[in-house]
């Protein structure tokens, strides 16, 4: 059922909205604008949106475009997860921040993982970071998502509490072999970054350099291995 017009999303956001669970209580950190929030609650997917936003200017904007819906949404001015009681949301949207960030702001308040209180991740930098702190604490990358605006590429991942089992190299940087659409451009894209980055090593006589250039050596082998596996299933 819808409770107010519920307004456009991006490709991003879009793949956002629907990784959170219909029916539940959703806390939108870092809402931003507040489109997500009040695409949530307009559409009924939520009967209740925390839309909650570190910066004044931003949250008034959210209150502003989730008028419509009412007390379906409630908006709240705070840093991270401080806004919000244990218990009070079921799934958490942390969406278009750096992944140094979501750390933070994950590090603040272990009841999430304690709760096991489901995640909706979109990081926008340091992906191999993010992949790599979730596993070593206590969190796992259910899935993950590709959607595109414009000639850019965003991940979107749903993370619960729980073990999620090594990683390699290249499942850090690039996540998990999957049949996504998007993957075997992302893929291309990834090998393109990397082999400009061990291209530029190669001069520097440097260990500590060469050191890292061997390291990423490794994650292109891997990810062209990924790409070529990918693309033959395209055939």
């Amino acid at each position: 059922m819808h409770t107010c017009n519920a307004p456009r999303l991006d490709a991003r956001l879009a793949a956002a909205f629907a990784y959170v669970r219909p029916g539940h209580v959703a806390a939108d950190i870092g809402c931003d604008h507040g489109k997500l929030s009040a695409a949530l609650a307009g559409s009924g997917r939520c009967p209740l949106v925390l839309a909650c936003d570190l910066r004044p200017g931003p949250l008034e904007k959210a209150r502003v475009t989730c008028a419509p819906c009412g007390n379906k949404v409630q908006c709240r001015l705070g840093s991270g997860l401080e806004v919000l009681a244990p218990g009070e949301a079921d799934d958490i949207i942390i969406a278009g921040m750096g992944a140094e960030t979501i750390i933070e702001i994950l590090e603040a308040a272990p009841w999430v993982r304690e709760e096991k209180i489901p995640l909706v991740l979109q990081p926008m930098s340091s992906l191999p970071e993010l992949r790599d702190w979730l596993e070593k604490n206590g969190y796992a990358i259910a899935r993950e998502q590709l959607a595109r605006e414009g000639d850019t590429l965003y991940v979107v991942m749903g993370v619960t509490a729980g073990e999620m089992g090594e990683q390699t190299p290249g499942q850090l940087w690039a996540g998990r072999q999957s049949r996504d659409p998007l993957r075997g451009e992302y893929l291309a894209q990834q090998e393109r970054k990397l082999r400009r980055a061990v291209e530029g090593m190669a001069k520097s006589r440097g260990e500590e350099t060469q050191q890292r250039r061997r390291e990423l050596e490794q994650v292109l082998s891997e990810i062209s291995a990924m790409k070529e596996e990918w693309q033959k299933w395209q055939m």
